[in-house]
């Protein structure tokens, strides 16, 4: 009789493909031009924003965020390196539906380079899917595609919660500055407000 597969055997399979596969995926698409945070979100404008083109920042940083711990300031940082030379990949725009939102738009340059981008990873994918059959093949890629939507149901509302945890904390720490000693006393605290108008 065949013995059951279980969680162990996952564990075993999944861990080393996160490295030997997963990883040297990403330093294709990398392509030794950008990091992983700027490589996602290029993947997210392509894959999650309905368009291809163009996404809310907003909704970067929150999908951006069950992926990466991250904070809002290290996404700003990120943003503003791909708009800028060398890079130029893309514009963060007013949000034409809210002033107070944002909009991350693909500059052609940009739209070129993902096109790029993807290609350089089918490329690697190419080799290894050539040794599967296309019924193997299928059945792999249902397989994986049911691990995901697994994965998703029991875990993404935690992750949306541990992210949105973490934000709070960050904009809370962000809120005030520690008062530093000095001579045994403490100086009074003052507001970000306070410090940014001086």
């Amino acid at each position: 009789m065949e013995r059951k597969i279980g969680e162990a055997d996952f564990l075993e399979l999944f861990y080393p493909i996160h490295y030997k596969i997963g990883m040297a995926l990403e330093a294709a698409l990398q392509a030794g031009e950008l990091t992983r945070k700027q490589v996602s979100i290029l993947w997210l404008i392509r894959s999650e924003s309905g368009t291809g083109r163009s996404m809310r920042r907003k909704d970067i940083q929150r999908l951006l965020g069950t992926w990466f711990e991250i904070s809002n300031p290290t996404i700003t940082k990120v943003l503003y390196s791909m708009s800028r030379a060398p890079l130029s990949l893309i514009k963060v725009l007013d949000d034409p539906r809210s002033g107070r939102e944002k909009q991350v738009v693909l500059t052609p340059k940009g739209e070129r380079f993902l096109i790029k981008m993807v290609e350089q990873g089918r490329a690697f994918m190419r080799p290894i899917v050539a040794q599967f059959s296309a019924i193997e093949a299928r059945e792999g890629f249902n397989f994986l595609q049911n691990v995901s939507t697994v994965h998703d149901r029991i875990f993404g509302h935690a992750v949306a919660q541990a992210t949105a945890a973490r934000n709070g904390r960050r904009r809370g720490r962000a809120g005030s500055i520690e008062p530093k000693p000095s001579g045994g006393r403490s100086k009074p605290q003052k507001s970000v407000q306070q410090i940014a108008v001086r």
